[in-house]
């Protein structure tokens, strides 16, 4: 079936198109745009942000992270109160003012009486303390390295040494000057005292319970007073003449046993130690974590810095160093520390006991004595360790007494034996060759060798003054 024909289209009349007319006299008429007028692309509506909520939320035995979470409760509000922080908090004026005096006698007794009751819950008490500052001030957390345990061990020791110092205001200052040099290391700045002052105080009085009163928290305000301020002009006055750190490039990297490396470095600038000190040193592999290594030389003419170190179980900086380093890569230094120094005017007699990798500050002061000459001294050196091999020094040590008729050297293993070596632990070889009174006395090796060399030596006849180590500084 076919479709029907289309009509055709009805049109109207058609009109004539006319130009347009002229513009009224004086009219200005612009030209016509060459392009069209630019339109504004439409504003996208705002596409709200979406809500993160953790999982299971609920359920009270799940470890979930957020706001008012399990953890953020215990570290936090349960302890600082719901409303506002005794950490956040300023002291009244009344206080403040009373806490600007100089501490006395019975403020010293009631510090140490408050850190005996802390002692026993010192991990507790400064992991809370730390929780305090990072929790109400989050931008310090980047001068800390991420795992915090050493660095809570060495916050109550330096608190346990302020106090048995108090009532020796000349070693205070001088341990508290060089906490706060090396502080500079850290990024730590003037500000940062206050507050943590605030938490030191919030964290004891929690971990004191009812041995805290108001005398006892005046008490602690005068004492940290006086430690930030000692701390501070240290900083302050250092900054005038040295880095807070030195940049030290390896330039040579020996294995002298499977364990233990020698290593040299070269100083961006001029470092200035005394044979016998140590160095805090970071490497780029463990960021803002700090280990102490001493000098195995005198000052050299060349500015080179020897270290001897040994890789130790779970040492995340030793074994970085002993089997990772290598020529050309760059580590940084803090300030040199410590107090083994050699006092050339008095020109006592030595006796020095190193053990393992603790011959490193021995080797230098006796470089020192060498070459400042022994003026009628003589030193002997006692060198420790457990097999023949792992005396890496002795070789050189007994170079240095064959050119030097006073020095005497004295091996001892521990475990093995050997012609011509002492046998048996390196305290009780010292103890064998009977007294050692006036002579001053240097120690440096593990912990508990250090502690019996000492006991040792002092019923050897060394007075306690005349013992030298840095084992609590370490």
């Amino acid at each position: 079936m076919e479709p029907p024909e289309p009509k055709p289209l009805a049109l109207g009349p058609v009109k004539a198109v006319t130009a347009p007319a002229e513009p009224p006299a004086g009219l200005v008429v612009p030209e016509r745009p060459a392009h069209p007028p630019a339109v504004p692309a439409p504003t996208p509506a705002p596409v709200p942000a979406p809500v993160i909520e953790p999982l299971f939320a609920q359920a009270p035995g799940l470890n979930w992270a957020g706001p008012g979470d399990h953890w953020s409760r215990a570290w936090a509000l349960d302890t600082l109160g719901e409303v506002a922080a005794p950490a956040a908090q300023t002291p009244a004026a009344d206080l403040r003012a009373a806490a600007e005096q100089p501490p006395t006698a019975r403020d010293i007794e009631l510090i140490r009486d408050s850190l005996a009751v802390v002692e026993p819950l010192a991990d507790r008490a400064t992991a809370h303390f730390y929780a305090l500052i990072f929790v109400h001030h989050p931008e310090v957390r980047a001068l800390f390295p991420a795992a915090m345990d050493v660095q809570r061990d060495r916050l109550f020791r330096s608190l346990l040494m302020a106090a048995r110092s108090a009532d020796d205001p000349a070693g205070l200052t001088e341990y508290l000057t060089r906490l706060g040099q090396g502080h500079r290391k850290y990024g730590t700045l003037t500000g940062h005292y206050a507050p943590v002052g605030e938490c030191l105080v919030a964290a004891l009085e929690k971990y004191c319970g009812s041995r805290w009163d108001a005398d006892t928290e005046l008490a602690w305000r005068r004492v940290y007073g006086l430690i930030a301020k000692v701390m501070t002009d240290a900083a302050e006055a250092a900054a005038k003449s040295s880095p807070p750190w030195w940049q030290a490039e390896v330039v040579d990297h020996r294995l002298r046993t499977s364990e233990i490396a020698v290593i040299t470095l070269r100083p961006d600038q001029a470092y200035p130690y005394r044979a016998g000190q140590y160095a805090t040193l970071e490497t780029p592999w463990w960021p803002r974590v700090w280990r102490h290594f001493s000098f195995a030389t005198a000052p050299r003419p060349d500015g080179l810095l020897t270290l001897h170190v040994k890789a130790v179980q779970a040492g995340w900086v030793s074994n970085a160093l002993v089997n990772r380093a290598a020529p050309g890569d760059v580590l940084r230094l803090g300030p040199a520390a410590g107090t083994m120094r050699v006092d050339h005017e008095r020109g006592a007699d030595l006796v020095c006991v190193g053990g393992g990798t603790g011959i490193a500050p021995i080797a230098a002061l006796v470089e020192e004595v060498a070459e400042r000459g022994a003026a009628g001294r003589s030193v002997d050196v006692f060198y420790g360790a457990r097999r023949p091999e792992e005396l890496y020094e002795l070789d050189a040590l007994r170079r240095l007494a064959g050119r030097h008729p006073w020095l005497t050297v004295h091996p001892v293993l521990s475990e093995q034996q050997a012609v011509g070596l002492l046998a048996g632990e390196l305290p009780d070889a010292v103890s064998r060759y009977g007294s050692w009174a006036g002579r001053d006395a240097f120690l440096s090796g593990p912990p508990a060798m250090v502690r019996r060399a000492k006991q040792a030596l002092t019923r050897a006849g060394v007075t306690a003054d005349r013992i030298h180590h840095d084992l609590d500084a370490l």
